[in-house]
């Protein structure tokens, strides 16, 4: 819907700076909120991890607690309330529910601190963040239109999801997970530049101050914030050391 109307608006005389500007504001506030969102993360993934009492509430010598059991679930909870609850929600509280869900994924995410040395952590987070950034560089920069790149990106994330519940419940294989893996870093490489031409041209259409604006802000924010996550915790299979 905003791909083809977009494309027209910016060929337009006398229309390529306003749609630009729109497009650069909003992705800067987009930006903002995620990078708010991954501070949340960071900042509760290191207090739970540095914390024996805080750990303790989700997981065991022996096995995860049952606060532990819901931390890890309740994050796709979020993400549908977000998505279904689109139309019926307010920005404000969009806004609340994407802090609460990015500081659930931290106390999440304090379990690989549990796994991996912090050394290769840091390495992996840098090496994430250098590839986000240029594959963010490629889809905004980009004339090419990468809709239907991301279509095939996007049946091949639902691909990998059944493929590793499969191997988690039945195969259970090491080699099939690591095809899921390397399978993981391309696709969300692949989506990060994809989204972000998406949300460029959504922004050049959207009413900055409107409330279905700041809406689609926050969408866009965990959009991105969803690729980078799941770029980094891919990657880190590969380039993580295990203690």
């Amino acid at each position: 819907m905003f791909s083809n109307h977009n494309q027209n608006s910016l060929n337009y005389p006398g229309h390529t700076i306003d749609t630009l500007a729109l497009s650069k504001t909003f992705l800067s506030n987009v930006f903002a909120w995620m990078f708010l969102g991954m501070l949340a993360t960071a900042g509760t993934a290191w207090i739970f991890a540095d914390n024996a009492s805080l750990m303790a509430l989700l997981v065991t010598d022996t096995d995860m607690t049952a606060v532990g059991w819901i931390v890890i679930f309740a994050p796709f909870a979020f993400v549908l309330l977000l998505g279904f609850g689109y139309q019926k929600l307010s920005s404000s509280m969009m806004v609340v529910i994407f802090v609460a869900y990015a500081v659930l994924m931290g106390m999440s995410l304090s379990f690989i601190f549990l796994m991996y040395e912090l050394g290769s952590i840091a390495t992996t987070f840098a090496i994430t963040a250098g590839m986000f950034g240029g594959m963010a560089l490629l889809g905004y920069t980009t004339r090419t239109d990468l809709t239907k790149f991301g279509s095939i990106l996007i049946m091949a994330l639902i691909g990998i999801i059944i493929a590793t519940v499969v191997n988690m419940l039945i195969l259970r294989s090491s080699m099939m997970d690591y095809v899921i893996s390397l399978l993981g870093v391309l696709i969300f490489t692949g989506l990060t530049a994809y989204d972000v031409q998406k949300l460029k041209r959504i922004g050049s259409q959207v009413e900055q101050a409107s409330e279905d604006g700041r809406k689609l802000t926050i969408m866009g924010a965990l959009t991105l914030y969803l690729d980078f996550i799941n770029l980094f915790l891919f990657l880190l299979r590969f380039l993580g050391n295990r203690k």
